[in-house]
């Protein structure tokens, strides 16, 4: 049974409003949910701005939290369930992002906000404005709360909105325990990590202005100047001319930058194997482990058992990954008994690479064959089947 009578005695702009903002917080949502590990990478960026790090236990809850809540709101909306309590609940929303979104531009402190995970990367001013423009829309629908109608009976419409929660939060522990379902991030299967790292030729870089505070040493004079004109003025051959302090550098021009620019593998010694490890002609596993401490220790075992297998019988070169000291790394290798060769990178490309701890790779010249999470290893013989069979 449904309210349809009522509906129709709504304003076509609230109606607009309506689907406009009830799609975009499901879409929002939706985006963020396919990667809950990833936005709560994002949200600790945030926690340590603000000094609260203790909250880094609970940033995946809270990341599925939010994410769920931006999918339940915008659904409920679109039905007109709850409607009082909905649009509080979208005012308070926006309005905190909106306020972490302006804080991030103005002091430069969170470079991309995450609203729209890695699908979608925004700038914080841009991030700020379409909060504005939300809150806008969203401040019609609250002072108009009264007007909407529900599409359904509060019964149906209640256990419409408990459905939807269990599919919100359903597929957010899916995809933090399955990897996300459609993969935005650089080191995606069939990306040759190799190309994701290059500059094509004449592709001109981010391009930056350099301001020089100078000084005359006799007249006390001052000037500022741009990079340009203080080489084109020559007034650096000019000794009584001074440059008071660091030159200031602002950013002036969006150039190419390769969607993978912080990867590098090195050994122990810090020895550059980037190149070497990427450009195996052969199937090779990668085990990426950013964290040893905090890594499933029963996965790597098994997968130390088929790395094992794979190099005995396929000549395989299996790899450990980490961001871990060597001294720790060599520590957990001899207690797990790994037949690993063990090369390093920082914390943040890995995280990039895959979400998980253990996660791994199959690669062939540098291209993602495929990848998976510790909680989806394949069996020795269903790798063999796949990949290695002659």
């Amino acid at each position: 049974m449904t309210n349809r009578n009522k509906n129709k005695h709504a304003p076509w702009w609230l109606w607009a409003a309506k689907i406009f903002v009830g799609l975009l917080f499901i879409f929002s949502g939706l985006v963020k949910i396919n990667d809950p590990l990833g936005f709560s990478y994002k949200l600790q960026e945030y926690f340590e701005v603000f000094h609260i790090n203790f909250l880094n236990g609970v940033a995946l809850s809270i990341a599925i939290i939010l994410c769920s809540l931006e999918i339940i709101l915008g659904f409920a909306l679109l039905i007109g369930a709850r409607h009082a309590k909905v649009a509080w609940g979208l005012l308070l929303l926006i309005v905190f992002f909106a306020f972490l979104t302006f804080y991030s531009a103005y002091f430069q402190v969170v470079q991309t906000c995450g609203c729209f995970g890695d699908a979608i990367p925004l700038t914080p001013w841009q991030s700020f404005s379409k909060d504005l423009f939300l809150l806008l829309l969203i401040l019609v629908i609250f002072f108009n709360r009264n007007k909407i109608h529900p599409v359904f009976i509060a019964k149906i419409g209640d256990r419409l909105l408990v459905i939807s929660a269990i599919v919100a939060v359903g597929l957010g522990l899916y995809t933090y325990n399955f990897l996300p379902v459609i993969d935005f991030l650089p080191y995606n299967v069939g990306a040759n990590i190799l190309d994701e790292m290059k500059t094509p030729p004449g592709a001109k870089p981010d391009e930056y202005e350099l301001t020089y505070h100078l000084k005359n040493k006799k007249t006390g004079d001052t000037k500022v100047m741009n990079n340009t004109d203080y080489l084109k003025s020559n007034i650096w051959k000019d000794n009584d001319w001074e440059v008071v302090g660091q030159p200031e550098s602002r950013f002036v021009k969006k150039g190419f930058t390769p969607k993978i620019r912080d990867l590098t593998i090195s050994d122990a010694q810090g020895n550059d194997y980037t190149k070497e490890l990427l450009s195996n002609p052969f199937n090779n596993l990668i085990i990426v482990a950013y964290d040893l401490r905090n890594t499933d220790g029963d996965a790597m075992n098994r997968l130390n058992a088929i790395a094992i297998n794979l190099s005995t019988n396929y000549n395989t070169r299996t790899v450990l990954l980490t961001s871990n000291s060597a001294q720790s790394a060599e520590a957990f290798s001899k207690a797990h008994h790994l037949a690993l060769e063990i090369f390093y990178a920082d914390e943040v490309p890995l995280k990039t690479m895959i979400r998980a701890n253990p996660g791994i790779f199959l690669l062939k010249n540098g291209t993602i064959i495929n990848k998976w999470h510790y909680h989806s290893i394949p069996n020795y013989d269903g790798l063999v089947k796949l990949y290695f069979h002659q």
